[in-house]
């Protein structure tokens, strides 16, 4: 037993495993119907939130958990874009994501984010002895 504590300990001690705040995933998602009225790939890069932003988006947003955590996890397009802001017409970042993208828009990319944060997923896997 002690012997599998140790190869797990070599394991989390290589080199070559980064910490998780030096190396969170992204990934690049395609929003269909934006994608439809421009024409052209309407892509937008998520990156997963550190945990401590996820905590305190989780303890201090009374209002719409989604748009922030989407707000924090978008790399492109810059949601905060005062040309985005101008051009839908928000007077916060939350309101111009509200007046571009649909409810289930904004859930969809939301949800994307916390996946990729290693929720609403299963990462773990139970191993049985053989």
């Amino acid at each position: 037993m002690s012997e599998e504590k140790t190869d797990i300990l070599s394991l989390l001690l290589r080199p070559e495993l980064p910490n998780v705040q030096e190396q969170l995933p992204t990934a690049r998602y395609k929003v269909k119907r934006l994608s439809e009225l421009t024409g052209s790939n309407a892509v937008f890069t998520l990156r997963a939130l550190p945990y401590g932003k996820v905590q305190r988006i989780r303890e201090t947003i009374a209002g719409d958990a989604n748009i922030s955590i989407l707000l924090a996890g978008c790399v492109d397009p810059d949601l905060k874009s005062p040309a985005l802001k101008e051009k839908f017409g928000g007077v916060t970042p939350e309101e111009t994501v509200k007046n571009m993208l649909l409810p289930g828009e904004i859930e969809d990319l939301a949800r994307a984010v916390e996946r990729l944060c290693g929720y609403r997923r299963l990462t773990i896997e139970e191993v049985k002895n053989a």
